[in-house]
């Protein structure tokens, strides 16, 4: 077999991945090709030095948890699109291929997000009943059908771009044709707006309608639209569907919808309100600090093109740390001992932990950068966690 050369370590890809190392990589032989199996838990590309005595060749990457496959130019070590046989032939390889498709991360945030902000609703233990449980659910599998379309259509207008920053989603990566992406986000906005029309919720209804139109608006390529090249408006579009939409509609659908109450905006709906505001800021500027090669390539100027990553990076840190101290001042004042407690030790261990985290990360490494923006989706989620207990 001809001599094989790599690097000594393979970078990931943004969105999540483990670094290949040479002893996650094996060599198989397939006429006129040599293939690459990836035995590590996830599938990332990168700058992958080869060597085949001087001749050019293709080799292939497939990772034993994705089925993921793309083939790379042996010279340029650039991932491409495998063509139709790397879409997937069984059960377990759709529902992979879906899995990614639908970004967990978001779909985690989304649920509790729901879940949390439909608790502030409840004033007394009588709340908590199967009426409460059903609207939470007619309010969550909407916003999840919806979050799909807007995941989605990000992707079927992003292939060029993901092939670079992430080549491991179905539509960069070929295991799902543009035809089939269409067909999944068409029907699954058709019903969202479905199961939102039936229940017969105004201010999901709103909330669904409004996600659809900021969701298509950020990334759909037409004149006028496409906000996401403009830095500006993309973070505003985020903020207004993370902090404000979540908070304010799926509040307003438990309080008028399920329990028939009159519109109240209470103390810690105020405070998820500004806080989210805060999050999704900082959520909407870290995203673009892994993606920055395809940004630049493909004319995305986000801030940090513009303004640097070291730069943004530590912009979104302070924005959480001070967004954590307001927290634990508003929690400090509340008249319950145990919302004090629970909110003023709840985030001075996330802000803790995030200073931490944040002066560990290796900022010329795109792994470590892919991880942190992780590692705050899931801060997102502590957060949640704890909003409730502010009263």
């Amino acid at each position: 077999m001809k001599s094989l050369l790599f690097s000594s370590s393979l970078l990931s890809a943004a969105g999540g991945g483990l670094c290949w190392r040479k002893h996650n990589l094996k060599i198989h032989s397939l006429p006129g090709n040599r293939v690459l199996r990836c035995d590590s838990s996830n599938v990332t590309r990168n700058n992958l030095v080869t060597s085949l005595d001087g001749q050019e060749s293709s080799f292939f990457l497939l990772c034993s948890r994705h089925k993921s496959r793309f083939q790379a130019n042996a010279t340029t070590g650039q991932p491409e699109a495998f063509g139709p046989k790397s879409r997937p032939n069984s059960f377990r390889d759709s529902l992979d291929a879906f899995y990614r498709f639908s970004r967990p991360h978001t779909v985690i945030g989304t649920v509790l997000s729901i879940l949390s902000v439909s608790f502030l609703a409840v004033e007394k233990v009588s709340d908590i009943s199967p009426l409460l449980f059903t609207g939470i659910l007619e309010a969550v599998v909407a916003a999840l059908m919806m979050n799909i379309y807007i995941v989605g259509l990000n992707q079927l207008s992003d292939v060029e771009i993901d092939k670079v920053n992430k080549p491991y989603l179905p539509l960069a990566s070929g295991e799902y044709s543009v035809k089939t992406g269409i067909a999944i986000v068409t029907s699954f906005s058709i019903m969202s707006f479905w199961l939102g029309w039936i229940v017969g919720s105004w201010p999901l209804f709103w909330a669904l309608s409004v996600s659809f139109m900021l969701g298509t608006a950020y990334s759909i390529n037409l004149p006028l639209l496409r906000w996401k090249r403009f830095a500006l408006v993309a973070a505003m579009c985020i903020l207004a569907v993370r902090a404000i939409i979540v908070q304010i509609a799926f509040y307003l659908h438990i309080q008028t919808h399920v329990f028939g109450r009159p519109v109240m905006f209470t103390r810690p709906l105020i405070f998820a309100t500004a806080f989210m505001s805060f999050f999704s800021v900082v959520i909407a500027l870290f995203k673009d600090i892994p993606d920055i090669e395809g940004d630049k390539i493909f004319g995305i100027r986000s801030f940090s093109v513009t303004l640097g990553q070291e730069r943004v990076f530590w912009t979104c840190v302070s924005l959480l740390q001070m967004a954590y101290a307001v927290a634990i001042l508003v929690g400090a004042t509340s008249p319950f001992i145990w919302s004090k407690v629970i909110s003023v030790v709840g985030h001075v261990i996330l802000a803790t932990t995030l200073w931490t985290r944040a002066k560990t990360v290796d900022l010329s490494s795109k792994t470590e950068i892919t991880s942190c923006y992780m590692f705050i989706w899931k801060l997102f989620y502590a957060e949640y966690l704890l909003l409730p207990f502010l009263k």
